[in-house]
């Protein structure tokens, strides 16, 4: 894990909960920054820093700049466990599953399968493969894994539970084309490095531009 960087002492901090689909914030509002603004992760933690001179709405607008850059590096932020969890609890009334679940969250080790339950503690575990399913897939899956609670077997008892979403099928296709792409795509790259350096761009600027220089995982605005 790398160093957790420290700011100078001529720099504010100021932290700011998750919230929706903004990920946890710590804005570095520098007095020796003055032409640039970057933002990279520290662990969950999106650090923006900005120049002092930036203020109100001028501000906000280039944090909220930084983090939609931010956000298409690392999408997984955004879908945080409390936000499964309240979606699989609603699908629980939706469909009548007559199950409980303690917890729901994406997990990075599962490239075998989809998803996968402990009946006896109540968690539920989503591959983060499913992040860039449509949300009728997750739910689909999340759907399997509701009835693995009540049923742990493959037999018609939990099918009956399961196929009450309507498109489990849909899904199971869906899902086998999807695992097709992200083999082939994983085969197609082995042997090359894959592109890491992060864009200069501004909302005026129509092309963005590398900038080997930039700290990798960083995004830069010039000001």
């Amino acid at each position: 894990m790398a160093a957790r960087r420290r700011p100078a002492a001529s720099t504010t901090i100021e932290r700011r909960p998750a919230e929706g689909r903004r990920p946890e914030l710590e804005i570095r509002a520098s007095a020796r920054r003055t032409k640039t603004a970057t933002a990279w992760w520290e662990g969950q933690v999106l650090v923006v820093a900005v120049p002092a001179r930036v203020k109100g709405t001028a501000r906000e607008e280039l944090i909220d700049w930084l983090i939609e850059r931010s956000r298409r590096r690392r999408p997984a932020t955004f879908s945080s466990d409390p936000e499964l969890l309240e979606r699989a609890v609603s699908l629980i009334a939706t469909y009548d599953l007559g199950v409980e679940v303690e917890s729901v969250r994406f997990v990075s080790n599962q490239n075998r399968r989809w998803g996968s339950c402990s009946p006896e503690t109540r968690v539920i575990r989503l591959s983060d493969r499913l992040r860039v399913a449509p949300t009728w897939v997750l739910d689909a899956v999340l759907v399997h894994e509701l009835a693995h609670l009540a049923v742990a077997d493959h037999s018609a008892a939990f099918h009956a539970l399961a196929n009450r979403h309507p498109r489990q099928r849909d899904a199971g296709i869906y899902l086998d084309g999807l695992q097709a792409g992200l083999e082939g795509r994983a085969r197609s790259e082995e042997g090359s490095q894959p592109e890491q350096d992060p864009v200069e761009a501004g909302p005026e600027a129509p092309r963005p531009r590398r900038r080997p220089s930039t700290p990798e995982g960083q995004e830069r605005f010039d000001l």
